[in-house]
């Protein structure tokens, strides 16, 4: 059963279905700490071949009057990929060049779901904020495809599952929740490990856990992309990338290493072939890109927001019922065109990277070290134009090679970077993006949010260019 609860914002159309509330024994938090968690058997029995298993779970309960309700989800594309063509080409998130996009798994490792006080202590600097005043403890592993039991933040058919909740303030001496004020919230996506609580994934998944942990990956996408520009009623048109090389036969300078000779049509009229992309590819895109996630704003929260912000920042408890504090993950933010919020999503860049190879093949972020993305080129090195398949519904940004921005980041495709994973971005030397490698884990390391579309500051834990965006 799906639970919901009317609240007075009514954003996104009110849901009316009244929730249970059950606090938990004498009022306390069964999250208050990581140690203080209930077990009860995991959801199958995710292990590796060490013998290594996650951790057992239990679901807190509604935490009620005065309390937070910490839940999760990827929103409603989670749950149901990007189809194409969409059912509604204006409102739903597709992507523009053709791709249906299915999703498997979206496995998610997240941690230290934390309070603060103060949240607008400096108006100009969302990263700042108060003292710490509670928070819950994970990891928690989990798969945000398989949806939960309470609507989510977003509303619509969007499903959202709790992982903790909060009845005071475990960091401040056990003090109640002021109901006057605001508290700052954040989390953090980490790497994954098998000391974590296993929230959702079943034994079918251990193996690409195990890929997870190996990696050190704290977010992972499994599924398969297959091309469906044929079924817009639009037509597909594309953009003059340039002149390529009239063609690369076999045995000709310039073939491929490991094509198998194949003769891979180019061009040299800015007419691109787009019948060397594979028309269906798996993927397995695995990011090692640890990153807070520091005082959000809430789309939820009523009041004015902040001067260049889109909603107050925090969470405010309730004397009548518990407040949700959803942590939000984004599933487009890895395919955007441009570092900008909210920009169109792409395949085509991705496909490109593995045109004439034999089969189905599979994309992987390691793939995509050493790809150029301003402008992109194809395995061939052929240049790869923009190709929209939705009509008047999409403006490429140029007429020429396809391209992405990186916005006011340095960009460097001849930069090094330095540091190692899980260190203060500060402390590294990775001054620009180089690459689309680069540029895909930046763009992912930002689609974590509250309540839907509460922004927060970004601290990225993994060597990146500075700066909170």
């Amino acid at each position: 059963m799906i639970q919901a609860r009317t609240t007075a914002w009514c954003l996104w159309g009110c849901l009316a279905t009244a929730a249970c509330s059950t606090a938990p024994p004498n009022g306390a938090s069964i999250y208050t700490d990581a140690g203080n968690l209930t077990s009860q058997s995991p959801t199958g029995s995710v292990t590796n071949d060490a013998g290594l298993s996650l951790k057992p779970f239990t679901a807190p309960s509604d935490p009620g009057a005065g309390g937070v309700w910490v839940t999760i989800s990827g929103e409603v594309n989670a749950l149901t990929g990007y189809p194409f063509p969409p059912a509604d080409w204006t409102n739903d998130t597709y992507m523009f060049d053709g791709w249906q996009f299915q999703i498997y798994e979206f496995i998610v490792a997240v941690d230290k779901l934390t309070l603060w006080a103060n949240p607008n202590q400096i108006p100009s600097d969302q990263s700042q904020h108060g003292p710490q005043v509670a928070h819950i403890d994970g990891p928690f592993i989990v798969d945000l495809h398989k949806g939960g039991t309470i609507l989510g933040q977003g509303g619509g058919a969007e499903q959202a599952t709790p992982i903790g909740s909060l009845t005071s303030q475990n960091d401040n001496g056990g003090a109640a929740f002021d109901p006057t004020t605001t508290y700052g919230f954040g989390f953090s996506t980490v790497q994954a490990t098998y000391d974590a609580y296993n929230v959702n994934l079943t034994s079918d998944e251990s193996a690409d856990f195990a890929t997870m942990v190996q990696q050190g990956y704290s977010v992972m996408y499994v599924g398969v992309a297959q091309w469906m520009g044929n079924m817009s009623p639009y037509g597909c048109a594309q953009t003059h990338a340039g002149a390529g090389s009239a063609g690369v036969a076999e045995g000709e300078a310039g073939a491929v290493e490991g094509d198998g000779g194949a003769n891979l049509d180019t061009y040299d009229d800015g007419g691109y072939d787009f019948s060397d992309m594979p028309p269906t590819m798996t993927f397995r895109l695995g990011f090692s890109t640890p990153t807070n996630y520091v005082n959000c704003q809430n789309m939820t929260l009523q009041g004015m927001p902040l001067a260049g912000e889109d909603y107050p920042r925090g969470v405010q408890v309730s004397q009548s019922q518990s407040v949700f504090a959803q942590v939000t993950v984004h599933m487009d933010h890895p395919f955007w065109e441009s570092f900008a919020e909210n920009t169109p999503v792409h395949w085509d860049q991705i496909a490109a990277q593995y045109v004439g190879l034999p089969g189905i093949p599979q994309a992987t972020i390691e793939d995509m070290r050493g790809v150029p993305f301003n402008g992109f080129t194809d395995r061939t090195g052929t240049p790869l134009p923009w190709r929209n398949c939705s009509g008047a519904h999409y403006l490429p940004p140029g007429n020429g090679q396809m391209n992405f921005s990186t916005l006011s980041v340095p960009q460097n495709p001849n930069g090094t970077c330095t540091g190692s994973v899980g260190a203060d971005y500060t402390m590294d030397v990775c001054p620009a993006i180089r690459d689309y490698y680069d540029y895909v884990r930046y763009t992912q390391s930002t689609q974590g949010h509250l309540n839907s579309q509460g922004l927060c500051f970004v601290d990225r834990r993994y060597p990146a260019p500075a700066g909170g965006s």
